[in-house]
């Protein structure tokens, strides 16, 4: 199971729901207590997007992991 810590901005949603959903496996993102599919947009949009958030998979895709390298944030 892979863990990033990202940074993600109100404009780059549609973009990072847009990578996950081209990825055959779960992607989880959360904050505190609160876990949703990274595949949905409305999900997403409710985090707060203020804080750094963390994205858990199991898989690998190389575009999705290209997009996350430019989200990443330093732990």
């Amino acid at each position: 199971m892979a863990t990033r810590s990202i940074r993600l901005r109100p404009d780059q949603v549609a973009d990072f729901v847009d990578a996950a959903s081209k990825c055959d496996f779960d992607i989880d993102i959360y904050y505190n207590h609160y876990t949703v599919d990274a595949k949905s947009i409305l999900g997403v949009y409710g985090l707060d997007l203020t804080k750094n958030l963390t994205v858990r998979f199991d898989g690998y895709d190389a575009g999705f992991e290209s997009f996350l390298k430019r989200l990443t944030v330093a732990c």
